[in-house]
């Protein structure tokens, strides 16, 4: 039954139950209403409205529910779906809509994933010419100034050993930077390894990072143990830079069937603030793998809770 078709037999049914009831009950109208008529009339009118309203509530609920869905859905939340009942034209609007969400839901995962592949390949590229070809030539220059000091005058050689230190200075910001680009650590040693370098690299930045990585971990795929990574690096990233924390813990465990990553600080939290590109790539990141991703305020501070279940594909 169509839309129309019920909203019309709805409201012909309380204008045929209002004719019934003026027919065969002794309800009458003076050719001048009284009072006591008029009261009759008017609450007979209000009845009309009220189980009308209902009525089209009842029958327009589905429309309502689909309404809600379509303003909460989030697609880096995949999942949420709205249950079919009955038939009709609702139903098959519901049922529209659920397969709209499929296709964006397969859409979106299919470019993320080619996004942050490509953005990967642009990371290892521009880190491998960070480390061949800047560093290599910072590298030049620190000896060719060591071997200027060591034969000029006293005044030249001091400004020279100011000049050899900017230089080494520099070379190891850009070594930072290109392992940042370019986890070679996880590449060479693994998870657990990338993961304690990192921990520490943070700690020297004037950030305490207490570590628990387990020893004795499931083996992940490649993409996973990437994703555990970025989503790591991000999560300490935001606590040094946004949340002017002091402490953060970085655990990583084996739990409920698969590893759990979790990235928490003493920092000042969300504050009710909208989530910004950095955790809505984790999320993005996350999906691709078909993990878990929650980030919450739990009081003070804020929790990254990473779970990658084993044995999902990539």
């Amino acid at each position: 039954m169509s839309l129309f078709a019920r909203i019309f037999i709805l409201n012909a049914a309380v204008v045929a139950v209002a004719a019934l009831l003026l027919l065969f009950t002794p309800v009458t109208v003076s050719p001048q209403a009284r009072l006591a008529e008029a009261l009759i009339v008017l609450a007979g009118m209000a009845a009309m409205l009220v189980t009308n309203a209902v009525l089209l509530r009842v029958g327009l609920r589905p429309l309502a529910r689909l309404t809600r869905v379509m303003t909460t859905v989030d697609l880096l939340r995949p999942g949420t779906r709205l249950a079919v009942r009955g038939r009709g034209e609702a139903a098959a609007l519901i049922v529209a809509f659920n397969n709209m969400l499929d296709r964006l839901e397969m859409e979106r995962a299919t470019s993320a994933a080619r996004a942050l592949s490509a953005q990967e390949a642009e990371r290892h590229r521009v880190a491998q010419e960070l480390h061949d070809e800047i560093g290599q030539t910072l590298t030049a220059v620190l000896l060719e100034l060591k071997r200027v000091a060591d034969t000029a005058p006293p005044p030249v050689r001091d400004q020279l050993r100011q000049a050899q230190e900017s230089t080494r200075n520099s070379l190891d910001e850009i070594r930072r930077i290109a392992r940042r680009l370019r986890p070679g650590v996880l590449e060479e040693l693994g998870l657990a390894s990338a993961l304690r370098a990192l921990a520490t690299e943070f700690s020297t930045a004037g950030l305490s990072v207490r570590r628990q990585v387990g020893s004795d971990l499931p083996q992940l795929s490649r993409e996973a143990e990437l994703v555990v990574y970025r989503v790591a690096q991000e999560g300490l990233t935001n606590a040094a830079r946004h949340a002017k924390a002091r402490t953060v813990e970085l655990r990583l465990r084996e739990e409920a069937g698969g590893v759990e990553l979790c990235v928490k600080d003493d920092g000042r939290g969300l504050g009710g603030a909208p989530e910004g590109a950095g955790i809505r790539g984790m999320r993005e990141r996350a999906l691709l793998i078909g993990a878990g991703l929650s980030v919450e305020s739990p009081g003070k501070g804020t929790e990254v809770r990473l779970h990658v279940p084993i044995g999902v594909p990539a």
